[in-house]
């Protein structure tokens, strides 16, 4: 079976954004040529560089694979607190809404 290539109109449909509002998600979408979606991913960009790459001087290509490893995934993701997440890590984030799910689950 062939796929057509994803629209971007498919994520403004109507089920689309009704399965978002049911999982408590806000969508970040906005009309084309406005540039505001991408302000979250230039903010951890922002945010990667001051607080490490500009810092640190990597001998090799593994060691700064290695050491980004450990800022995403140990310090990033588990501890560093983010003001767009209620100043909660991802992971608190993350764990938090899983039990609000799981909450809703057992109240049907």
């Amino acid at each position: 079976m062939l796929r057509r290539p994803v629209e971007s109109a498919q994520y403004a449909s109507h089920d689309f954004q009704r399965e978002l509002t049911e999982y408590g998600m806000r969508c970040s979408m906005s009309r084309k040529g406005n540039c505001w979606d991408n302000a979250p991913t230039e903010s951890f960009f922002n945010s990667l560089k001051n607080e490490r790459v500009y810092a640190t001087r990597y001998r090799t290509h593994q060691e700064a694979m290695a050491d980004l490893f450990e800022y995403l995934e140990v310090f990033y993701n588990r501890s560093r607190r983010h003001s767009s997440l209620g100043f909660v890590s991802p992971v608190q984030f993350l764990q938090n809404w899983i039990k609000v799910q799981q909450t809703k689950d057992a109240a049907t």
